[in-house]
């Protein structure tokens, strides 16, 4: 009985717990639906309306668009990050993109007829602007801003995709969020591959120019895919024909143009995936076989994707171990490893001879050094000598004649007093003024700072004549300027 009732006690406790699990599960469901669920904010009228008034193309927007290539131009041109921004935000070719995902997502050949003119002329009219503008400024270096839009990668495909989900998100709210429409704005850039395309038809680098338009493409495509799935998702009401034959046909023509736009959106993320996948590959090969190899000097690289090759050029000798090890070392790495791997070096600039030589010059270097510090002690050696020299040449003159005058020491506090001083001279002079009695004048010259006013200068000379004759212990002096 006891067993029995456990089991039973046992058995209840996990139809609760089972209970509880399920209530659980709806709450976090309901929740769930509740918090992502965005289809009872939708204005579908509204937002048909916003999107259909941004796809003509004319007067102030043709004007717009130019402005704004002309601002991401210079922006490009100056690899300034900020302007390329302001760039984007003033842009209308946002408009005709939408138009198209709108016009295929409902049905409406005359919008899609519409949009694709619009957007056509807006690229062709961008093109142009920014072909111009490339050619005729005389400034045009490859900077950052612009070789960062000539290889797109599975992170344009990714932002292009989920920006643009954001913003027909936001365009079907109700209430439109201004600043997701901006922000998708800058994410997507838009215009700086036109520019880039621009530069590159400038320069004659149609690389550079295919590279461009493969990212606005890719930007454009991706939008509009967006576009049309959002919509399909919200149930927006497709147009209805009256006739019944062009219903049809209409319809065949939109689901052949949304399949068209699905096919290389596919591929293009297919292509793009695993060319990312080639590259990161190639950077983990570079940074841990070569880069961190002390023994190997790497100058420069390259890989060509669609050769199948890669191309190392190195300073120094590489020996047959080291490049036999690097073609090993690259078969491990996947996507990269049937790639053919072409080790270049330069014999001329061996790793040892440049450490030689910069050990000679470090060494050469150091022997100099040693010179002028030896130089600077014989010069401070004779200016000792020559103080000492003169010191005791004065003190001979004062102990054979008392009347003698310590120039040295009087000019040295000289000029440590009044720094303006040049150039100073003291003699003694025989003077008469009867004609019968002489007397013996002392007379100072001195050359001052040209650049002292007079005012100034009068001064000074009182100051210095006061000073030197109570160190001279006389009271004729004559002072005269030099």
């Amino acid at each position: 009985m006891e067993e029995n009732k456990q089991e039973q006690a046992v058995e209840q406790s996990k139809q609760e717990i089972q209970k509880d699990a399920r209530g659980l599960w709806k709450k976090v469901r309901k929740f769930l639906i509740e918090l992502l669920d965005f289809r009872d904010d939708t204005d579908q009228e509204a937002t048909i309306e916003a999107i259909k008034n941004d796809i003509p193309f004319k007067g102030a927007t043709a004007w717009i668009l130019i402005c704004s290539i002309f601002v991401a131009s210079i922006g490009l041109n100056a690899n300034s990050t900020a302007v390329v921004i302001g760039a984007m935000l003033i842009s209308p070719l946002m408009g005709p993109i939408l138009g198209v995902g709108l016009s295929i997502a409902i049905n409406d050949i005359d919008t899609l007829r519409k949009s694709l003119i619009n957007l056509a002329t807006m690229i062709v009219l961008s093109l142009l602007t920014a072909f111009l503008f490339f050619f005729l400024f005389p400034l045009r270096e490859e900077t950052s801003e612009l070789l960062g839009r000539v290889r797109p990668d599975i992170r344009d495909v990714l932002i292009a995709f989920f920006g643009g989900l954001a913003l027909i998100i936001a365009r079907t709210k109700k209430g439109t969020i201004a600043s997701v429409i901006f922000g998708v704005a800058i994410a997507t850039a838009l215009m700086p591959p036109l520019c880039t395309a621009g530069y590159g038809l400038a320069v004659g680098n149609f690389d550079y120019f295919l590279g461009a338009m493969y990212l606005f493409t890719i930007n454009t495509i991706f939008i509009a895919l967006a576009t049309i799935l959002i919509l399909k998702l919200l149930g927006f009401t497709m147009i209805r024909y009256v006739n019944s034959a062009k219903r049809k046909r209409i319809a065949r023509l939109v689901s052949f143009i949304a399949f068209m736009v699905m096919i290389p959106a596919v591929f293009t993320f297919v292509g793009v995936y695993k060319e990312s996948i080639v590259n990161a590959n190639y950077e983990r090969f570079l940074k841990t076989k070569v880069m961190d190899n002390p023994n190997l000097w790497l100058q420069r690289n390259k890989i060509n994707i669609k050769d199948k090759k890669i191309s190392l050029f190195f300073n120094g000798d590489i020996s047959d171990a080291t490049e036999s090890f690097l073609r090993n070392e690259l078969k491990t790495f996947p996507r990269i490893g049937a790639y053919e791997l072409e080790v270049n070096e330069n014999k001329a600039k061996s790793v040892d001879r440049v450490v030689d030589a910069y050990d000679r010059a470090i060494a050469d270097l150091d022997k100099k050094d040693n010179v002028i510090e030896g130089l600077h002690k014989e010069i401070e050696g004779l200016k000792e000598t020559i103080s000492a020299l003169n010191q005791r040449i004065e003190q001979d003159a004062l102990n054979r004649n008392k009347n003698s005058i310590p120039f040295s020491k009087i000019s040295t506090e000289a000029k440590i007093r009044f720094n303006d001083i040049k150039e100073m001279s003291v003699s003694k002079v025989l003077s008469s003024t009867d004609f019968i009695k002489i007397d013996t004048v002392t007379q100072v010259s001195v050359k001052w700072n040209e650049k002292l006013p007079d005012s100034t200068l009068v001064k000074k000379e009182k100051e210095f004549k006061g000073w030197i004759q109570k160190e001279l212990k006389i009271n004729a002096l004559e002072l005269t300027r030099k």
